[in-house]
């Protein structure tokens, strides 16, 4: 069990990341793909990824065990993480002291590759190989579905917008899913061990996944800012044929007229099917089939959660919006 300790200070600081985190995503895919267990959510996914991958999972999964202790280093929590490149750089300069730590903890669980030493005394070399090694993976295994990836994060995000609208920071504490139980003033979360995070008035971020499983996760060290990060919902058709973006306009053709443009317009801040309908003035069968189209061409996503469905559109969504928007001008 980790128990989370909040003061009235940390309620007023508590809040959700605006999108999936690059090094998170990847340090729990590769956990995951590792892993037998989540067939129904990551089976597709493991069986596409699996015979595409070079010799990269082979240095990341020896310091990230599909069960137990990972490294914090992997995932900072300062610095640029806006893009991959930035992420990656935040990691690369990670202090010889911290690297150390992290790695003697590691080494304490599971027998390391030589070369792990020299990353432990912060060599040059052995960490741009590691940087090498996390982007070739992430242009592997997580850039073909990355888009649906920010899609289901962006979904999520908005059940999460609800939650705070309806009950404050403790309605969205309470609201994360049966893995949390909000007992004031401590969120208790199912954890493989037993920890205790007391946030001392530093507030908490609330990292959604894509691919972290089947627990919620946090950092080792509590001295480094709190961050929780915690499985997201699945749709189970998510890991269908990565999408292919070289065929000229595809599915976008049908993508036309003023009920499916109003539909999207719905969709920026989130919206059920019986909202969407009296909102447009259409039947819940007519919502339901504009949404399929604007689901197929990514612009759509939708998340179900107490047998209730929520459609938010997607940052290319929010983006084709923008760009009629500033048309219009």
């Amino acid at each position: 069990m980790l128990r989370v300790h909040f003061t009235a200070e940390d309620l007023g600081r508590v809040r959700v990341a605006p999108g999936p985190d690059f090094l998170w995503e990847i340090s729990n895919s590769v956990q995951t793909l590792q892993r037998r267990d989540g067939e129904r959510e990551f089976g597709v996914w493991r069986r596409w990824v699996r015979p595409r991958l070079s010799a990269s999972p082979r240095l990341l999964s020896a310091l990230l065990p599909p069960r137990g202790y990972s490294p914090d280093f992997l995932t900072p929590t300062t610095g640029d993480r806006a893009t991959l490149h930035a992420a990656v750089d935040t990691l690369m300069s990670t202090p010889r002291p911290r690297l150390r730590t992290d790695l003697t903890q590691l080494a304490a669980t599971l027998q390391l590759p030589g070369w792990v030493s020299s990353l432990a005394g912060g060599d040059a070399d052995t960490l741009r190989q590691l940087g090498q090694a996390l982007r070739t993976y992430q242009l592997e295994a997580l850039a073909p579905y990355w888009q649906r990836v920010h899609a289901h994060i962006d979904a999520d995000r908005a059940l999460r917008l609800r939650s705070l609208l309806d009950g404050g920071t403790e309605g969205l504490l309470a609201g994360l899913g049966p893995q949390f139980r909000w007992r004031p003033p401590v969120l208790e979360v199912t954890y493989p061990v037993d920890q205790q995070l007391r946030l001392q008035g530093r507030g908490l971020v609330l990292q959604p996944s894509f691919f972290c499983w089947p627990t919620p996760i946090t950092l080792a060290d509590g001295d480094l800012p709190p961050v929780l990060v915690y499985p997201i919902h699945h749709a189970e058709d998510w890991a269908g044929p990565a999408p292919d973006r070289t065929t000229g306009a595809g599915p976008l053709g049908p993508l036309l007229g003023h009920t499916r443009a109003g539909l999207l317009r719905a969709t920026r801040t989130g919206c059920s099917t019986v909202e969407a309908a009296r909102l447009l003035g259409v039947t819940h069968p007519a919502v339901s089939q504009h949404l399929n189209v604007l689901r197929a061409v990514g612009l759509v996503a939708t998340v179900r959660k107490a047998g209730r469905s929520i459609h938010v559109a997607t940052a290319e969504g929010r983006a084709l919006l923008a760009a009629a928007e500033r048309a219009k001008r």
